[in-house]
C-alpha cells in the first residue's frame, strides 16, 4: 500500500539508505529481492547500484569501499546461497573493525516452517559473524532497525551488520514519518569516546621515566585518523614506531620515526631486534595477536604494556598491562601528547637512530634482490618496479600469499592514511580485486591497483566483467607462478619439502582478462617490468599484468618461520 503517508517496506529501505547518505551500495540480483530492485527503480535516491558477479565480492567492495572513505560500505545479496556467499567479506569486515552493512533479502515471513526454496535462519547465521544482527520481521519496525544497524556499525569499535530483509516486509506498509536518520551515523567512528584522565597521566609518567620506547600501531590509528596525533606523541619522545600489517598508514613510512612493519608477515630481525630491547611497548589500536608478535614472543614479557583501544577487551588479552586507555585512538593520543608536554625533561628513545639502523639493514638484503635480473622474476624486483613507477597518493590493494608480506616488509609508503589494504583478519584469496573496486568507486581520484597471485586470480576473475563494465581503470598485477605459494612453503619449510597438492596448471591470465576485454601484458624478463607498468598505469581503463615470478618457497620471503 502506497500512498501521501505510507511507504512500503521496499521503499522505505531504500529511503533510510538515502537518510543515512548512502550514495553507492554493491550487490546481486535474486528472486525475494525483487521488490527492493523495484523500488530502487522506481525511486529518485542518488544511490548508485553496482552489479557484481557474486555476493562475495559486493562484500569485499563495500569493505573496501568503507576502508577510503570513512563511510560504512553497503552490500546486499538475496537468500539462500547469496546469503552464505556474502558471509565470508562480512566477516572479514567485522573482524578487521570496518562497518559493512549486509542487507539479505528472505523468505516470506507466512513461508518459514514450510520448506520453501532458499529458506534458512539468517539471524542465526550471521550472528557469530557480525557486531550486530537482526531480521527486520515487522515492516513497522524497519526504519528503527536500519538505525540500530548504522549506530552499531559506527560507533565503539566499528564492525559490520546484517539485516535481513523478509520478502512479505518489503511488500508491507508503514508510515512515511518514521524515515529519519542521526546524521552522525553516516560516518566513522562516530561518537567518539575519551580517555579517563588518570590513565593519560599514568601513561605519560610511564612513558617519562622510559629508556627505550616503542609503539607498535595497529588498523585502530588509520581507523580513526589519529595519524597527526601519533606523530606528536612520538615526536616528543622520539620514539621509534612500529606498524602490524594492518597499521601501514600510521605513518608515513618514510617519516624518520618510521621503524616499518613488525611480527611474522613482513618483518625483519633488524626491525623484530628494536621491539625485543624496548623496556616499555605502547600497543595502539592494535589487538597484540599471533602475527605481531611472532606467536606471543615479540615483545619479551618483561617489557612494561600500555595498551590503549576502544575495545575492552583487546587490552589485556595476551600481556599483562601497566597502563590500559580504553579510547578512541586519535582522542587517546592527543591526551597523552598533552599530558608529555606537561612533563619536566623527557627522555629521548633515539627513535630515528633506531629507525635509520632497521632500513639501512633491511634495504641490504632488498636492495641486491630488487636489482637481480634472475626469472622467473623476484617479487622483490616487482616492488622496486612499482616504487619506481606509482604515485604517493595511489592505493595498493593486496591479497594474501606473494603480495602482502612483500608489500608490508619493502613497499615504502611515503604517505600517513589509508594507502594500502590488506585482508588481515581471515586470509582469504580473492580478497584484493572486489576491495580495489570498491577502494576505486570510493577514491576515484587516485590509481588503484590489485595485487594477486594466481590462487587468488582463479577465485575472482569473474569480477573482471564488473570491473569493464563500469570502466574502472584499475591496474591488476598477478603474481603468477603456478602455485598456491604460501601453503607450499610451509610445506619446505617445516615438512620435509614434502610438496603434496598445492601445484596447478599455469594459466595465460593476460588471455583471460583480455577476453573480460581488459587490457593486458604478460612479463617474463625483468628488464621489461617498469616500462610494462608504465603502460598499464597510464592507461584509461582497466589493466592487467601477469608477471611470471619467483614461487615463494624458493624467494626470501619475509616470513620469520620460513627464515628460521
Amino acid at each position: 500500500m502506497t500512498g501521501t503517508n505510507h511507504l512500503t517496506g521496499a521503499e522505505a529501505m531504500v529511503r533510510m539508505l538515502q537518510a543515512h547518505d548512502v550514495r553507492h551500495m554493491f550487490g546481486l540480483c535474486g528472486d525475494t529481492t525483487l521488490p527492493f530492485y523495484d523500488a530502487l527503480a522506481r525511486m529518485d535516491h542518488g544511490i548508485q547500484h553496482i552489479l557484481t558477479r557474486d555476493e562475495r565480492h559486493a562484500a569485499y567492495m563495500a569493505d573496501g569501499y568503507a576502508r577510503v572513505t570513512g563511510k560504512p560500505g553497503v552490500c546486499e545479496g538475496p537468500s539462500g546461497g547469496g546469503a552464505t556467499y556474502i558471509l565470508p567479506g562480512v566477516v572479514e569486515a567485522n573482524e578487521s573493525s570496518v562497518p559493512v552493512l549486509a542487507i539479505t533479502s528472505d523468505v516470506a515471513t507466512t513461508s518459514r516452517g514450510k520448506y520453501p526454496l532458499t529458506e534458512l535462519d539468517q539471524p542465526a547465521l550471521f550472528k557469530p559473524l557480525t557486531k550486530w544482527n537482526a531480521s527486520l520481521d515487522d515492516p513497522s519496525r524497519l526504519p528503527a532497525m536500519v538505525r540500530a544497524a548504522f549506530r552499531a556499525m559506527t560507533t565503539g569499535t566499528p564492525g559490520a551488520t546484517h539485516l535481513a530483509l523478509p520478502f512479505d516486509t518489503q511488500k508491507g506498509p508503514l508510515d512515511e514519518a518514521e524515515i529519519w536518520a542521526d546524521d552522525r551515523h553516516q560516518s566513522f567512528p562516530a561518537e567518539r569516546v575519551g580517555p579517563d584522565p588518570d590513565t593519560i597521566e599514568a601513561a605519560a609518567k610511564v612513558l617519562a621515566q622510559a629508556n627505550s620506547a616503542v609503539f607498535v600501531c595497529g588498523g585502530g590509528p588509520v581507523l580513526s585518523g589519529a595519524t597527526a596525533a601519533l606523530s606528536r606523541v612520538a615526536k616528543l619522545l622520539d620514539a621509534p614506531v612500529a606498524t602490524t600489517v594492518s597499521g601501514q598508514g600510521a605513518i608515513a613510512e618514510t617519516d624518520p620515526l618510521a621503524l616499518g612493519v613488525v611480527g611474522s608477515n613482513g618483518g625483519v630481525a633488524a626491525t623484530r631486534a628494536v621491539i625485543d630491547q624496548a623496556d616499555v611497548v605502547v600497543f595502539v589500536g592494535c589487538r597484540a595477536g599471533s602475527v605481531t608478535t611472532e606467536r606471543w614472543r615479540s615483545p619479551a614479557r618483561g617489557a612494561t604494556i600500555i595498551h590503549i583501544d576502544s575495545d575492552p577487551l583487546v587490552i589485556g588479552a595476551n600481556y599483562q598491562t601497566e597502563v590500559a586507555i580504553c579510547a578512541d585512538a586519535r582522542l587517546a593520543l592527543e591526551a597523552l601528547a598533552d599530558a608529555l608536554q606537561q612533563q619536566q625533561d623527557l627522555p629521548s628513545m633515539g627513535g630515528a637512530a633506531k629507525a635509520s639502523a632497521a632500513w639501512a639493514a633491511k634495504l641490504a638484503g632488498f636492495n641486491p634482490l630488487a636489482a637481480s635480473q634472475d626469472t622467473p622474476i623476484r617479487p622483490e624486483a616487482v616492488m622496486a618496479a612499482l616504487m619506481d613507477v606509482l604515485d604517493d597518493d595511489a592505493i595498493v590493494v593486496a591479497d594474501p600469499g606473494t603480495p602482502c608480506p612483500y608489500f608490508s616488509a619493502h613497499y615504502r609508503w611515503p604517505r600517513a592514511g589509508r594507502h594500502f589494504i590488506t585482508n588481515r583478519a581471515h586470509g582469504a584469496l580473492g580478497y584484493s580485486l572486489g576491495a580495489a573496486m570498491g577502494a576505486h568507486v570510493g577514491r576515484p581520484s587516485v590509481k588503484t591497483l590489485a595485487v594477486m597471485g594466481d590462487g587468488s586470480f582463479g577465485f575472482a576473475c569473474g569480477e573482471f566483467e564488473t570491473m569493464v563494465r563500469h570502466r574502472m581503470p584499475i591496474t591488476s598485477i598477478v603474481f603468477s607462478n603456478a602455485v598456491f605459494g604460501w601453503i607450499k612453503a610451509g610445506q619446505n619449510a617445516g615438512f620435509g619439502q614434502r610438496f603434496y597438492n598445492v601445484d596447478f596448471n599455469r594459466t595465460d591470465h593476460a588471455a583471460v582478462a583480455s577476453a573480460f576485454g581488459v587490457k593486458s601484458w604478460t612479463v617474463q624478463d625483468p628488464a621489461e617490468l617498469n616500462g610494462i607498468l608504465k603502460q598499464a598505469l597510464a592507461h584509461d581503463g582497466p589493466t592487467l599484468v601477469d608477471i611470471h615470478s619467483q614461487p615463494l618457497h624458493e624467494a626470501a620471503a619475509p616470513v620469520s618461520e620460513w627464515v628460521a
